[in-house]
């Protein structure tokens, strides 16, 4: 991702964070003083103006905060295509199986995100679980990387369905 990318990136992430507090109907001043402080008034400012970065971790406490589904706080129209142009793949299959044996704080984020999505979907069938190509920038950012590195990471973890060769 170039640098004017990332700012593209990030000024898309805080205009999200802006209208989430908007329609929570607080003020920056009002974030900060519910907050008891963590999220300082200038630096939420600076968030939302994309001046600065929001890391994974403070993104999902903020998310906690308002109240939101994680991905509620990312941009929702875009999906990057990849470096060489290849959009991502229509569909990824998530073994839940194998979710549910992982261990470690991905696997925890994850396992967190894929429960809104079965919740959202009323999807309960419990053995995999299909993603589609919005939920992977959620996923990209859940596990720090861009959406063209999120399917093999998923891979990588083990964490994707494997159909039975036959």
């Amino acid at each position: 991702m170039t640098e004017d990318e990332d700012l593209q990136y990030r000024r898309q992430v805080g205009e999200r964070i802006r209208q989430i507090r908007r329609q929570k109907r607080l003020s920056l001043q009002d974030v900060e003083a519910r907050s008891d402080s963590e999220f300082k008034a200038s630096v939420l400012g600076a968030y939302e103006r994309g001046e600065r970065a929001i890391s994974v971790p403070r993104l999902q406490r903020m998310a906690r905060f308002y109240d939101v589904p994680v991905d509620q706080l990312l941009p929702v129209d875009e999906v990057d295509p990849g470096v060489d142009g290849a959009a991502a793949p229509q569909k990824v299959v998530m073994d839940l199986a194998s979710l549910r044996d992982a261990e470690g704080s991905e696997a925890e984020m994850i396992t967190r995100y894929l429960t809104i999505i079965q919740v959202k979907r009323q999807d309960f069938n419990g053995r995999v679980l299909t993603i589609r190509r919005d939920d992977l920038q959620a996923l990209a950012a859940i596990l720090g990387t861009g959406v063209e590195e999120t399917v093999p990471r998923l891979a990588e973890l083990g964490l994707l369905h494997q159909p039975d060769a036959g």
